[in-house]
């Protein structure tokens, strides 16, 4: 019997590109709650090496797990603008002006893209919840941005939050997919026995 499931668009065990995702959202959040410097220059620095090494890991782990060739793409082209924001963050020299601007624009671009992801696998796959949500989440995020009135503390402050956020929601969201993945194949194992 076919059902909605069997035309998802990733494979199984995806749950670990969540998971991975927002233990690397985890560790710049710790990283700038902790630190004392809330300097423009610091803000860059560590969005661009989050930046860097999660488009590069989640890149590579999303390509990998999905296998619809479109919402494939969508988190391909995700990717390379995170990278690219990234590379952007570590090697222009700018203060707050460039690091609001980028930041926008970087959450702007991933979470209208990631928003569309999950409209579009909407109703086929529960991953599809996770990416509405953190679409969403990071296009508010631009929203704040161009909104923000300039201060550093703030701004920087804020990128921590969002990461933190971000991070416990998709920690949460992937052991969910996790957790439903292993409650599907005991029940479509016991069917089988019936």
């Amino acid at each position: 019997m076919a059902t909605a499931r069997d035309a998802a668009p990733e494979r199984a065990q995806y749950w670990v590109v969540p998971v991975v995702r927002g233990l690397l959202a985890l560790v710049p959040a710790v990283v700038i709650t902790f630190s004392q410097d809330h300097s423009a220059a610091f803000g860059l620095k560590a969005f661009g090496v989050w930046a860097v090494v999660s488009g590069l890991v989640v890149g590579a782990l999303a390509l990998r797990k999905l296998e619809d060739r479109g919402i494939r793409s969508l988190f391909a082209i995700n990717a390379v603008v995170t990278v690219v924001a990234g590379l952007l963050a570590l090697t222009v020299p700018g203060g707050l002006p460039f690091l609001l601007f980028l930041v926008s624009a970087w959450a702007a671009v991933t979470g209208f893209v990631e928003l569309y992801a999950g409209l579009r696998g909407r109703g086929r796959t529960a991953a599809a919840r996770d990416w509405i949500v953190g679409g969403a989440f990071t296009a508010i995020l631009a929203i704040v941005f161009l909104l923000l009135p300039p201060d550093t503390v703030t701004a920087v402050g804020l990128i921590g939050g969002y990461l933190v956020v971000l991070g416990v929601y998709l920690l949460i969201g992937g052991f969910s997919l996790k957790w439903a993945e292993a409650a599907d194949a005991q029940t479509s194992g016991s069917e089988r026995l019936s």
